[in-house]
C-alpha cells in the first residue's frame, strides 16, 4: 500500500466530524493538502464550523502543484479538487483522497489511484483501528456526508458487516 496521500477538502472534513481524523497518519506517513484545500478548510472554519487545520498536524504538509491540466479548469470541479488531481498527477506514487464522483472520474481517466472516505474506512478496519465502519458511517451522515443505500451495501459487504 502506498504510504503517502494527497486529500481533498471532503475527507478531512468527514473523518474529522466523525472522530476519524486521526487514522491518517496511521494509515498514511504523510498526507498532502495543496493551498486551495487548506484555504476552503479556513473559510469553514471562519464561518464558525468545527473544521481540521492542517497547520495543527505535523503529518500534514501544504503542498501545491507546479502545473494544473488546463482541460480541468473547464470541468465543474472545484479549486480545491483541481489542486489536489493536479498535485497527484506530479506524485503518482500518492494516493488520492477524493469524494466527488466527477473529480474521481476524471482523476481516474488520468491514471491516479483514488479512495473515497468510505474507503479509509475500510483500511481502518482492515488495520484495526476500528472494529466496525457501520456505526461510523452513520456518524457520517449524521454530520451531512450523502451516501446513496447502493454505496452504504458495498461498503457493509467490503467490510463484513452485511
Amino acid at each position: 500500500m502506498p504510504d503517502k496521500a494527497i486529500s481533498n477538502t471532503s475527507p478531512l472534513l468527514y473523518l474529522h466530524r466523525c472522530g476519524g481524523l486521526a487514522w491518517l497518519p496511521r494509515l498514511f506517513t504523510l498526507v498532502c493538502v495543496p493551498g486551495a484545500v487548506a484555504f476552503e478548510l479556513a473559510e469553514g472554519r471562519s464561518r464558525g464550523f468545527d473544521i481540521p487545520n492542517p497547520e495543527d498536524h505535523s503529518w500534514m504538509k501544504i503542498t501545491d502543484p507546479q502545473a494544473t491540466p488546463s482541460e480541468w479548469f473547464a470541468a465543474d470541479l472545484g479549486a480545491g479538487e483541481i489542486t489536489a488531481m493536479s498535485l497527484a498527477l506530479e506524485h503518482p506514487d500518492h494516493i488520492l483522497l477524493l469524494d466527488d464522483a466527477l473529480a474521481r472520474r476524471t482523476a481516474i481517466a488520468a491514471g491516479l489511484t483514488v479512495w473515497g472516505t468510505l474507503r479509509i474506512l475500510l483500511e481502518a478496519k482492515s488495520s484495526g483501528l476500528i472494529e466496525s465502519v457501520k456505526p461510523v458511517i452513520h456518524r457520517m451522515e449524521k454530520s451531512g456526508m450523502w451516501v446513496s443505500e447502493d454505496i452504504r451495501r458495498r461498503v457493509l459487504a467490503l467490510a463484513g458487516e452485511l
